[in-house]
C-alpha cells in the first residue's frame, strides 16, 4: 500500500534591523484624573448613578469634600439645576473627608435625583460635568437625568466606596 509523502520546503531567512528602535512611550503626567459613570439605577421614581474618579497620574492626588457637578442639556448648555450636598433616598452621604489618592486608586460619589412631575417644566439632562477640585477643568460624562419638575440633584461626598 503506497502512501503519499509530502515534503514542505521551509525557507529560513534573517532580516537585519536597519532602523533605530522606536522611542519609549511618554510617561503619564503627574496630575491625571479619569472619570467614569456607572449605569443609572432606578427605584420608585428615584434615580442614582455612581461616578468614579481614578488617579491615572504618577503622584498622589489631593481630593476632599464634594465634587463639583453640573447637569448639561442636549446642546451642552448648563441647565438651571440646584445641586444639594448630602444623603438622599438613593444614597447615604459619608460626609466630607480628605484623601491622598495614590496612583491607580479610585474614589466614588453618588449623584441622585427624583423623577417627580408636578407643576412646571420637565427637565431632562443629557450629561453631567464633574471636577474633583477647585480650578480643575470639568469632565463631561454621558448621563441622562430625567429630573421631572424637581430641578434638583443630590451629590454625596467623595468616598472609597458608596455608603450602605
Amino acid at each position: 500500500m503506497g502512501g503519499f509523502r509530502f515534503v514542505v520546503p521551509v525557507l529560513l531567512f534573517g532580516v537585519a534591523a536597519c532602523s533605530s528602535p522606536s522611542p519609549p512611550p511618554p510617561a503619564p503626567p503627574a496630575d491625571c484624573a479619569r472619570y467614569e459613570s456607572g449605569p443609572v439605577e432606578p427605584a420608585l421614581g428615584h434615580r442614582a448613578v455612581v461616578l468614579t474618579l481614578t488617579n491615572c497620574g504618577t503622584a498622589e492626588r489631593a481630593v476632599s469634600g464634594y465634587p463639583d457637578v453640573q447637569v448639561l442639556g442636549p446642546e451642552g448648555e448648563v441647565l438651571d439645576v440646584r445641586v444639594e450636598r448630602g444623603s438622599s433616598y438613593m444614597a447615604i452621604d459619608p460626609g466630607p473627608g480628605t484623601f491622598a489618592l495614590a496612583p491607580g486608586k479610585s474614589l466614588v460619589t453618588v449623584v441622585s435625583w427624583a423623577n417627580t412631575v408636578t407643576d412646571g417644566e420637565v427637565v431632562t439632562g443629557s450629561a453631567l460635568t464633574v471636577a474633583s477640585k477647585p480650578g480643575e477643568a470639568p469632565r463631561q460624562l454621558p448621563v441622562e437625568t430625567d429630573l421631572g419638575t424637581t430641578g434638583e440633584i443630590t451629590v454625596t461626598a467623595w468616598a472609597t466606596e458608596p455608603a450602605r
